[in-house]
């Protein structure tokens, strides 16, 4: 790696999502003019979110807490699981405020060129919890919030032929995500309606 500042922390930079060479160019720049207060706070909370945050032990989201502030909240209805690829997705349908259920985040979606299989997801955590919950907590339904691409329609029916032999009623968000698209940047309205239009990926 570089010596020069602005290239070490240029390329440290554009190894972050959707942040290309020229962004992380531009990022370190404006990073070199700012502030030294503004820089100490910077650095103390890029520091600190490894040590402060973990996976919640129910629902696998990032959590600085043991169980994350959904899985406790008494108000959620347990039985019903969005699960969803990423921690940003849960947040993008946190935001449309149209699902009061609990979440399962995968961390990922079935890639098998990239060497991506159901052992590098939380499925095992998913199957876990519809193993130990029971009576008023028992999952009745499941739905999958995956990207509509091709990983997140091959990840959503792995999921349903898995989890459609244990009795469990399995779910796909409807289309009104654009095909190829991205649920963390999808606006609250058309969320809220793929939610609510989602369809049986069980038998028929």
């Amino acid at each position: 790696m570089s010596a020069d500042p602005i290239a070490r922390l240029a390329a440290l930079l554009a190894r972050l999502p959707s942040i290309g060479e020229k962004s992380a160019q531009r990022l370190a720049f404006h990073l070199a003019t700012c502030e030294p207060d503004y820089l100490a706070a910077l650095s103390t909370a890029v520091s600190g979110i490894g040590r402060s945050m973990h996976e919640c032990s129910a629902c696998r989201d990032i959590s600085p807490d043991k169980v994350c502030s959904i899985c406790s909240d008494a108000r959620r209805d347990p039985s019903i699981v969005c699960v969803v690829a990423h921690p940003q997705d849960r947040a993008a349908i946190e935001r449309a405020s149209a699902f009061r259920g609990t979440y399962h985040v995968l961390h990922g979606l079935l890639d098998p060129l990239a060497g991506v299989g159901p052992a590098q997801l939380r499925i095992a955590a998913l199957l876990e919890r519809l193993r130990v919950l029971d009576g008023a907590d028992a999952i009745a339904e499941v739905i999958v919030a995956t990207n509509p691409s091709v990983s997140g329609d091959a990840t959503a029916m792995y999921l349903a032929r898995l989890l459609d032999p244990l009795g469990v009623l399995v779910t796909r968000i409807a289309s009104g995500v654009a095909v190829g698209g991205e649920l963390e940047y999808a606006d609250p309205n058309t969320l809220t309606r793929a939610l609510a239009d989602r369809r049986s990926m069980g038998r028929p």
